[in-house]
């Protein structure tokens, strides 16, 4: 910690820093824990689209590939693949006939549905072993990083706080 920082900064930084370490150390165990908790049979380019895609459904390609910050041709042929396999369906934009809208098909919302569930599952050991006090203090901690994080991020980005429930429901529905 830098003493020379007023308090509210230092504490600040000392959160980044934290924060900063568990997003690495969660890439490590997501590595780690590929045969466990595999995305096959998408990418993670793959993934990130149908993240996208879940958050702002009927997302078109231009806005999608500005979100990714990609190139629309490379976005398309992501686009195409998991269209391909049944998990995403482009269909005319209902104000404008030139526009493709971008959904997820049930099989779409099952496969994010299932790889959650087994990434959390993955989670839950780690963080069964933390005392009561510290598990109460991370589920507030991240709760507040995320409003945060919602409220200042640009349109696509905002993950409602529902996701999980909404995508629940469709998978049961699927």
């Amino acid at each position: 910690m830098d003493h020379n920082l007023p308090a509210s900064e230092s504490e600040t930084h000392d959160a980044a820093t934290a924060a900063s370490e568990l997003i690495e150390l969660l890439e490590v165990l997501w590595e780690q824990g590929r045969d466990a908790v595999p995305t096959a049979p998408v990418s993670l380019s793959q993934l990130r689209v149908l993240y996208a895609v879940e958050r702002d459904e009927g997302i078109n390609l231009r806005t999608l590939s500005k979100l990714l910050d990609a190139a629309p041709s490379s976005v398309s042929r992501l686009c195409d693949r998991l269209q391909a396999i049944g998990y995403l369906k482009r269909a005319p934009h209902p104000s404008s006939g030139r526009e493709l809208e971008l959904r997820l098909t049930g099989q779409g919302v099952a496969y994010l549905f299932g790889l959650r569930a087994r990434r959390e599952e993955a989670l839950r050991s780690f963080i069964a072993r933390m005392p009561r006090g510290e598990r109460a203090a991370l589920t507030e901690g991240l709760t507040g990083f995320r409003t945060v994080v919602d409220a200042a991020s640009p349109i696509g980005l905002q993950a409602s706080r529902d996701v999980g429930a909404r995508s629940a429901r469709s998978a049961r529905s699927a």
